[in-house]
């Protein structure tokens, strides 16, 4: 007997009998869930699939719309195709490759013969508003695999050969949209006119599966978005994060220099930038001691069989660099610090009296990546990590983490950042130990979290070779998520080294070891405050605190003693004693992005005064030398933060004048 109908259930819980074969849109549009084109696919059994999906058997359905993370993979995936027609109506020797949708946008590789230029960029969006006001509908065939081949050979697309070649399945699916038929699982938007706000950004270079073995393709990266408003708001978002690109402050504020003589992914640190990793790693030492963490120190290199008893050479060897011969014997540039901390712990025998122990180190590593991933201070080949391994007893893993997990956000906090995203990564398809001792130490890691009231998701799979991890993406001001801070618990390394403690019933146990880096690695992290801050660093971090101005030649030597009373109370001060106009000192303060500007004329020198600016235009009255210089070292040890774009800090006593001027100017 034939079933005419079957059973939907919707979001709230209702059920609705429908025919057996009506659409997901159909199934929708009787619960009023379809309206217009906010609802572009549906999830069916929790998997997004087209609108036009036929309905076989009972199932789930709910509607798919732009503001669900589904939803947006599906119209930038939409995006992505109708940019590929463009393309090859435009450029018909342009071959196919892939065209995914990644975060906030979308690209497409094009195998042809020279890079597109701004004005093919803009050429191709001309054609694809046209493609978008055609509104013609995306319609989902299956073919078998060895038919695609010969579809796709017959029209000159090797690339999407080679990729149904690499296919398991025996049926393969792909979409016409009517000019162009794309191979692709889908699901994609009904029709082209259900993108309304489409912008191509950039063109670039992109290896094929990004092997750089492999031939160079033509990549365009764009966005979309339902509103000319979203994406108006998005343009002006990108505008901001390119006046706060780190590699262009970096150099405009002389803080870092990257010098191809010295190597690609190298960073050399200017005077001003270690001034500000100085504060950085002050803070950081002093705080580990103030937590119970022992500081320690390791070589730069190390034999290579440290690295095999570790699993680095077995798991990690395509991120290490060579060996080096030293004596007959194979060295090899650290890539991680814990096979250090391990070989410190066991330097003499441990009791379970001695645990925890936790040793921390800023210690700089060394791995190979590939040249076409570095980026500025973001990706590196040399770099030091906030390194830390605790050593526990299997009873204080637990507490453990969760000490560690206040302390990070404890540490965020002080940097100005307040926002995060907590993931727990689970084991990977390559990994060492039983799934028993994984399933302990996930479930150590989730208990951690939930004493500490962390929300957190699941991140399957992601964790590192040797155990789990938390993974801690913080958000800085321009909402942009970042990874720095994880904690790992590691039962491997314990095993692998013969870690021992003598336990309360004299026999020997194998501790727990956690590896935690709270920042990161120092040139990532910094990156991000250069970021973040615009360069305008918090009154604590800024390589030059105060400077002093003299409106003309008369008042150097009052302009001095000022500066040198603020360096002998530990202010890094500057001085500006040119014979130049009073407004273009104060603009080269500014673009310095000095947090004060202490300006004398001839009433200062009398009254032994300083009339103050606030870096941002804000004129702070006058007050005495001593007065102003307890208020700064107040705020700078206090590491008074404000990270939102405009919010200076206001000293004491301070009413904010946007319009007045100092004398002189």
């Amino acid at each position: 007997m034939m079933i005419s109908s079957i059973t939907i259930i919707y979001p709230d819980g209702t059920r609705q009998p429908v025919s057996k074969g009506s659409t997901a849109g159909e199934a929708l549009a009787l619960k009023g869930l379809r309206r217009s084109d906010e609802v572009i696919a549906a999830l069916v059994n929790g998997k997004p699939m087209d609108l036009a999906y036929r309905l076989e058997a009972d199932a789930t359905v709910a509607p798919v719309t732009f503001d669900m993370p589904e939803g947006k993979e599906v119209y930038r995936h939409s995006s992505a195709h109708i940019m590929a027609q463009a393309v090859k109506d435009l450029f018909p020797t342009a071959q196919l490759t892939i065209g995914p949708p990644i975060e906030e946008g979308f690209y497409y590789d094009f195998a042809y013969e020279r890079p597109f230029t701004p004005e093919d960029l803009e050429k191709i969006e001309a054609r694809i508003q046209e493609i978008i006001s055609a509104d013609r509908p995306f319609r989902r065939t299956e073919m078998s695999r060895q038919h695609a081949i010969e579809f796709f050979k017959e029209r000159g697309e090797d690339y999407k050969c080679e990729m149904i070649q690499g296919f398991a399945e025996d049926m393969v699916s792909a979409y016409d949209q009517g000019g162009l038929i794309d191979l692709c699982r889908g699901p994609h938007v009904p029709s082209t006119g259900c993108i309304h706000a489409i912008k191509l950004l950039t063109s670039a270079g992109a290896y094929w599966r990004g092997d750089e073995r492999n031939p160079m393709l033509q990549r365009i990266y764009g966005t979309s978005f339902p509103t000319k408003k979203e994406l108006d708001a998005y343009l002006h978002k990108l505008e901001e994060i390119k006046k706060r690109d780190h590699r262009k402050l970096g150099k405009e504020l002389e803080l870092i220099s990257v010098n191809d003589e010295v190597g690609p992914g190298l960073i050399l640190w200017l005077p001003k930038g270690a001034t500000v990793r100085l504060q950085i790693e002050n803070f950081w030492r002093e705080q580990h001691l103030k937590h119970g963490y022992e500081l320690v120190y390791s070589p730069h290199v190390a034999r290579l069989d440290l690295w095999k008893t570790s699993g680095h050479t077995e798991y990690y060897r395509e991120n290490m660099f060579a060996p080096m011969q030293v004596e007959g014997m194979d060295y090899q540039l650290k890539p991680m610090n814990c096979p250090f901390h391990i070989m410190i712990y066991k330097s003499r025998l441990r009791s379970y009296r001695d645990l925890p122990l936790r040793y921390a180190e800023l210690g700089t590593v060394y791995r190979y990546e590939r040249s076409g991933v570095l980026h500025g201070l973001m990706r590196v080949r040399g770099f030091t990590q906030d390194d830390a391994h605790l050593f526990c007893v299997p009873e204080q893993l637990e507490a453990e983490v969760a000490k560690v997990l206040n302390f990070t956000f404890f540490v965020l906090k002080t940097f100005g950042f307040t926002e995060y995203q907590v993931y727990v990564s689970t084991r990977p398809a390559k990994a060492v130990g039983s799934e028993e001792v994984w399933a302990q130490a996930t479930a150590a890691l989730e208990a951690a979290l939930k004493s500490c009231d962390v929300p957190y998701s699941i991140d399957e799979g992601e964790g590192v070779f040797y155990g789990p991890k938390i993974d801690i993406k913080i958000k800085d001001v321009l909402g942009r998520s970042w990874q720095c801070s994880t904690v790992q618990v590691d039962f491997n390394n314990p095993e692998r080294f013969g870690l021992e403690y003598a336990g309360e019933d004299g026999h020997p146990h194998r501790p727990i070891m956690i590896h935690r880096a709270l920042m990161g690695s120092i040139e990532r992290f910094f990156g991000i405050l250069i970021e973040h801050y615009a360069g305008a660093f918090p009154t604590w971090l800024a390589p030059v605190q105060a400077i002093v101005i003299a409106i003309t030649d008369k008042q150097k030597d009052y302009a001095q003693a000022a500066a040198r009373r603020l360096a002998d109370a530990g202010i890094r001060v500057e001085a500006d004693l040119r014979s130049e106009k009073m407004g273009f000192k104060v603009r080269e303060a500014e673009r310095a992005k000095i947090p004060y500007m202490l300006v004398v004329g001839d009433r200062e020198v009398e009254t032994g005064e300083v009339s103050v600016r606030r870096r941002g235009g804000i004129n702070a009255g006058s007050r005495l030398l001593d007065t102003f210089l307890e208020q700064l070292k107040q705020e700078a040890a206090g590491r008074d933060l404000h990270p939102s774009i405009g919010n200076e800090p206001v000293l004491k006593g301070e009413v904010p004048n946007r319009s007045s001027k100092a004398e002189g100017e």
